[in-house]
């Protein structure tokens, strides 16, 4: 395409082209306001690019790729925006072959604009490395969804160690103070002066504490991790008393140590030196050690988890692979280590074509494959961390035809190599003569009159060449090969060296067969061997087997199980002797056990010994394991049984709960399904009340037995129990039941409320009824109890339940009013009380009451009827405790009672009457000597209303006139009685009130409201009762409506009489209203002043002012008012003033005279000596006074430092700096200051030392 070059966007990234020679007005070539970026995102999620792009017209966007179309649509999305500008390119579900360069082009008419971004796919684990082949989406989702379910499996990260904020302290009193920062960032300590407060206290103590032990304490070092892989720290220390006893410990917890290289933890002590060791790091020996003498904290340390040098979890294993196929190694450490190394026969690999080396994200697993194995590549290869290294071993086997193992290929690309010796085979093949492989020969194959690649010099020198061999360590070897023509004796070789008669081997020839004996043979002799004879030779490999052996006291000791506790670490570990690279497969009851790098079984693989590590054991862990050691030179296994001891499980429900009534409650359960390892000695069952948290142990059942029955339980109430099995390691967790109710036993009702049947001052006779409902069938007697009238308190009135249902009850004192209760007792037990009697006197029989006195109507109704009497008269004995009323209608002869019970006051309201119904009413006073002579009223009494005239009810607070202000509500209520409710009617001067008027009347009350009060609502207004005979009420109140005046007109002032000032005004134009007003006049003399109040009350429109003051401003006011309130004021236009007459005077100005303030520069505050460290700020400041402003220049050994970028200075208010912001030791030298004016100068010197930085 024609056009001009790419030119560069202001947008990095961005190239542009124009495509035209001139791009027209208005339009815009295309451009990339947000270009995408580049991605790095792991597999199986989501890429993507956005892009925004601006040009008119609208530029095409395109997206490419560098590996191929993106015409994939279920693979690649292509989408814009709303306004057309956002393009975006989504990539699903990322593979590796999707890390690629995406490109995205923009073009219209004009010009085009190009980006690019790269996306990077971080492939999980080493899927990464190998070889990928265009698989099915459908595969790629199936291997995915494994991924998925392989993640779900791993096990949850290990919980962090919480760590004892004391041990914290205690770290810190010992702890460098460089050291300071990072372990208070490392557990959370934020305030940093509060830590060196508390620490300066805290060391205070310590040192009180140690001084009771300790004479001297010196020489702390910290802990620190060998290149052998050892912690240890050291400490000097000069205890009082020899005998003190020394503890380790770690992160709070005591630890045993020994005084030899065998153990872990290790003390080496030598006169006041302490050297602590722990050996044979593993993860778990991180934390806080502290050494503690007797019970007092001496020393603390940290062993941090990242100074623990990664071991060998999972190590390597032999691999095999076919001839120029990939050989894989893998190992898995403990922990991340990017010094890890792969080596070749102990020398160093490099990482290249043949060499691929990769480690995963987690930096825990280190894979090395072989690319393209050859026979030359067989070996040991290992990988080494520094401090740990695992190794195995690379067999590489033949291809489908195993006595031929080149290709004519190989053959032509071995001529080719520059500086080896090319031969030709029997049919012109060429060879490498320095290559020495295998020799075999094939007379019957496929390949017949051909030789090898083995067999190497002209045809039918090797009729037989060297067959590689292998033989068990001890045994004889012979190698053998057969010429077809006499070459000499020949030359044996090993590994390149010659061999002779004192290496231990014994050469034979028999004619064309030359034969190399070893006998015994050993590991040193294993090797590659070759025979020479002239210019050929042939080549074979000598291979020893050496089994490993396991110690015959370690298989005896393996025999017995080992038993451990749960919950403590376990630690299996197998002692062995190979001379060869061992692999060990450890086993339990058949699985493969895989070592983890945390949180499970740890296998760890030594030079001489193969352990297996059990952080924390558990019940699951217990069974039958073997491990299977391996080597190029056979196997060996051992087996051992691991017994886990634990408390035992819960028993297995459900827990069944069964009520049997009286005999209590039956429990039922089954035994464990794991006894921890011991015998089931008894079961704890324990209950607990509902509401309750407290557990009651009620009993221990044998551990034969799977039952209970608790029989000390309440009816009613509800329960849970819990089962626990109980061995010689503890109890195990407990089997409990949900809340039982035990249901109660039907206990019978409450008797009735018992019946005074005689009443006396020495006894008091009841009776009563039996109590119905379920439980009331079986009645075995009741209990009857008495109270005082008024109390709470209950007590029993007989000792033993009595059979019948009536009880005189003797136990009472005269005069005192009792109650009483009755309870029904029936083999359940007693049932609930039942209601009390009525309140009765202990006293002996009354006579019955008098006849009331005064009997009368008081009130009537439609419905009711209102009666009070007095009491009757009395004498002793006779009063009456209440009353009976009672009425009968016109058309009856039947008296009924109006109420229950008696009326204990003079007086009732019979309710519920038939309007306008006549009845007969009568009252009888009554006591405990029954009812007395009742009273009659002589007339009929109808059921009507009462009749009242209807009449105001005026008190003081009623006016005859009111007076409101303009605008307000005015609202007038006016209370009246009658009956029945009167007509109300309101007049206004006689007539209806007008339509805005509103008025209520309701329960006695009629009101007038207006909302607004404006002058039309003043007049008289008159309130007309009138009752239903025709009689009427009359109130009539006068309503005035006024408001505040306005104000009054212009003032005018003059001076009528001298010193005095007149002011009229206009009057306001409510003067002569309704309601009187007069005048307040105000004056004030300054403009700005308070009014104060001049005259007050006048009922004029003049006011004279005395004793007006010449040169004064005068300033008036006048303000209307009546009795709602004041009008707005009228002030005057102009002041009044008179003019004030001044005689005339002289002014003399004093003669100033300036001060002479110039003065030569002269330093306050000199230069001062500097010794600084390189890289520090130097600033060197001094202060300088002078008038004029001294200029002050800087030297350096003479030499002015003006303009010198490497230095800046700086005067302020006289105080002058100089600043060398990064200092060397070339700034070292004198500086001095030189402050100049019009009068002189002045100056001042320092020095700056620079000191030598330490190597």
């Amino acid at each position: 395409m024609a056009g001009k070059p790419f030119q560069r966007s202001s947008t990095p990234g961005v190239s542009i082209r124009q495509l035209v020679e001139e791009v027209p007005q208005g339009c815009r070539l295309p451009s990339f306001d947000q270009k995408p970026v580049t991605l790095a995102l792991q597999e199986g999620r989501n890429a993507i690019f956005r892009a925004v792009v601006s040009g008119e017209p609208r530029p095409l966007v395109r997206w490419q790729c560098s590996k191929g179309s993106l015409s994939n649509s279920s693979k690649y999305e292509i989408s814009s925006g709303p306004g057309g500008r956002e393009h975006t390119l989504q990539i699903n579900k990322l593979t590796g072959e999707d890390t690629d360069q995406y490109r995205c082009t923009a073009i219209n008419m004009y010009g085009e604009a190009m980006c690019s971004a790269r996306l990077t796919v971080i492939e999980v684990g080493f899927r990464k490395s190998r070889k990928r082949v265009k698989e099915p989406q459908e595969d790629l989702r199936k291997e995915l969804a494994e991924f998925r379910k392989l993640l779900k499996k791993r096990a949850p990260p290990a919980p962090e160690k919480k760590v004892d904020m004391e041990q914290v302290w205690q770290l810190l009193m010992t702890a460098d103070r460089k050291d300071y920062e990072r372990i208070c960032m490392k557990y959370g300590i934020v305030d940093f002066r509060g830590m060196l407060h508390k620490l300066r206290q805290m060391q205070k103590e310590r040192e009180h504490k140690i001084s009771q032990y300790v004479n001297i304490l010196a020489n702390l070092r910290h802990i620190k991790v060998s290149k052998d892989g050892v912690a240890s720290f050291h400490l000097e220390l000069d205890l009082k008393d020899l005998g003190s006893k020394i503890y380790l410990y770690k992160d709070g917890e005591m630890i045993p140590y020994g005084f030899d290289n065998q153990t872990k933890h290790c003390l080496r002590h030598l006169g006041k030196h302490y050297h602590f060791q722990i050996k044979d790091l593993q993860p778990e020996d991180a934390g806080i050690y502290q050494v503690k003498v007797e019970d007092t904290e001496i020393f603390s340390t940290e062993l941090d988890a990242s100074a623990i040098p990664p071991h060998v979890v999972v190590p390597l294993t032999e691999a095999r692979c076919k001839e120029r196929g990939d050989a894989v190694f893998e190992c898995v450490l403990s922990g991340p280590c990017p010094d890890a190394a792969w080596n070749f026969q102990h020398r160093p690999l490099r990482r290249g074509n043949k060499y691929e080396v990769s480690v995963s994200p987690d930096g825990l697993t280190h894979q090395l494959v072989v690319r393209g194995a050859r026979f030359s590549d067989m070996g040991l290869y290992s990988l080494s961390t520094g401090f740990h290294a695992s190794s195995a071993w690379l067999v590489v086997e033949a291809g489908k035809d195993k006595d031929l193992l080149t290709t004519s290929a190989d053959h032509q690309l071995q001529a080719r190599r520059g500086g080896r010796e090319a031969r030709w085979d029997a049919d012109g093949q060429g060879r490498d003569a320095t290559q020495s492989p295998r020799s075999r020969y094939r007379p019957d194959g496929p390949d017949a009159g051909r030789f090898s690649e083995e067999a190497r010099g002209p045809a039918g020198h090797f009729s037989q060449g060297l067959v590689d061999t292998e033989v068990q360590w001890g045994e004889d070897a012979v190698l053998s090969c057969t010429l077809t023509h006499d070459l000499g004796p020949g030359t044996w070789l090993k590994d390149g060296v010659k061999l002779g008669a004192q290496d231990g081997v014994i050469f034979e020839q028999d004619g064309l067969v030359h034969r190399l004996l070893i006998a015994h043979v050993q590991g040193t002799q294993a090797g590659r061997y070759t025979f020479v004879a002239g210019s050929q030779q042939s080549e074979a490999t000598l291979t020893v087997h050496d089994a490993p052996v396991i110690p015959p006291d370690v298989t005896e000791k393996l025999r017995e199980p080992l038993v451990v506790k749960a919950g403590k670490p376990v630690t299996m570990k197998v002692p062995f002797q190979s001379r060869l690279p061992v692999q060990a497969a450890w086993r339990k009851d058949g699985a493969e056990v895989l070592g983890r790098s945390s949180g499970g079984p740890q296998v760890t693989l030594g030079d001489d010994f193969t352990r297996l590590c059990l952080s924390s054991a558990s019940r699951k862990d217990r069974g039958q394991y073997s491990v299977t050691l391996r080597s190029d030179g056979g196997s060996a296994q051992a087996e051992l049984t691991l017994q886990v001891l634990d408390k035992p499980q819960p028993p297995q429900g459900p827990l069944e709960v069964q009520d049997c009534q009286g005999a209590g409650v039956s429990l039922r359960w089954r035994p464990p399904r794991d006894d921890g390892g011991r015998a089931v000695e008894h079961y704890m069952v324990e209950r607990r009340q509902a509401g309750r948290s407290t557990w009651l142990n009620v009993g221990e059942p044998p551990g034969d037995s799977t039952s209970f029955t608790d029989a000390h339980v309440e009816r009613g109430k509800k329960y849970a129990f819990r089962v626990r099995a109980v061995t010689s390691e503890g109890a195990g967790e407990a089997l409990e039941s949900a809340e039982v109710l035990l249901a109660p036993e039907a206990l019978p009702g409450p008797p009735s409320a018992p019946t005074i049947l005689s009443a006396s001052s020495k006894a008091i006779t009841l009776t009563w009824t039996a109590p119905q409902g379920p439980g009331s069938a079986h009645i075995l007697g009741y209990l009857v109890e008495k109270r005082k009238k008024g109390s709470h308190t209950w007590t029993a009135a007989n000792d033993r339940p009595v059979p019948e249902r009536k009880w005189t009850v003797a136990d009472v004192r005269q005069g005192c009013q009792y109650e009483f209760r009755v309870t029904a007792v029936a083999p359940s037990g007693p049932g609930e009380p039942g209601p009390p009697s009525d309140a009765v006197f202990a006293r002996d029989p009354m006579r019955p009451p008098g006849p009331v006195r005064d009997l009368q109507v008081t009130d009537t109704s439609n419905t009711s009827i209102t009666l009070s009497w007095a009491r009757p008269d009395t004498q002793e004995g006779d009063e009456a405790q209440g009353y009976v009323v009672e009425l009968r209608g016109s058309d009856s002869l039947k008296w009924t009672r109006c109420h229950t019970g008696t009326v204990p006051g003079p007086t009732y309201t019979a309710k519920g009457l038939r309007p306008r119904e006549s009845y007969f009413m009568r009252v009888t006073a009554v006591n405990d000597g029954g009812p007395g002579q009742p009273t009659t009223l002589d007339t009929l009494v109808q059921a009507v209303p009462v009749t009242v005239c209807p009449k105001f009810r005026l008190d003081s607070s009623m006016k005859d006139s009111l007076t409101v202000r303009a605008g307000d509500t005015i609202r007038v209520p006016v209370p009246f009685e009658a009956a029945p409710m009167p007509e109300v009617t309101w007049l206004k001067d006689g007539l209806p009130l007008p339509r805005r008027s509103v008025t209520s009347t309701k329960d006695g009350l009629t009101q007038l409201l207006v909302p607004s009060a404006s002058p039309s609502d003043a007049g008289l207004y008159t309130v007309v009762l009138r009752g239903l005979q025709g009689k009427e009420a009359t109130h009539s109140f006068l309503l005035r409506v006024a408001a505040c005046p306005r104000a009054p007109g212009p003032i005018r002032l003059q001076e009528n009489v001298p010193g005095t000032v007149t002011a009229e005004w206009e009057p306001s134009p409510d003067e002569g209203g309704d309601s009187p007003l007069h005048y307040e006049v105000f004056t004030r003399c300054l403009g700005l002043g308070p009014w104060r109040l001049a005259a007050d009350g006048l009922h004029t429109n003049r006011f004279t002012l005395l004793g007006v003051l010449p040169g004064l401003e005068y300033h008036f006011r006048v303000v209307a008012k009546n009795e709602l309130g004041a009008s707005q004021p009228s002030d005057t236009s102009e002041p009044w003033c008179i003019p004030r007459h001044r005689d005339a005077f002289m002014v003399k100005t004093p003669r100033h005279r300036e001060p002479d303030l110039r003065q030569k520069p002269r330093f306050l505050v000199g230069l001062r000596a500097h010794l600084l460290p390189p890289g520090c700020e130097c600033c060197m400041s001094c202060a300088v006074q002078g008038c004029p402003r001294p200029q002050v220049t800087w030297y350096k050994n003479d030499e002015s430092l003006a303009g010198n970028p490497a230095v800046y200075s700086t005067d302020v208010q006289g105080v002058c700096s100089l600043i060398i912001p990064s200092v060397s030791p070339e700034d070292s030298g004198r500086y001095k200051a030189v402050a100049e004016n019009a009068l002189g100068q002045a100056v001042s010197t320092t020095t700056l030392i620079v000191t030598e930085s330490s190597p």
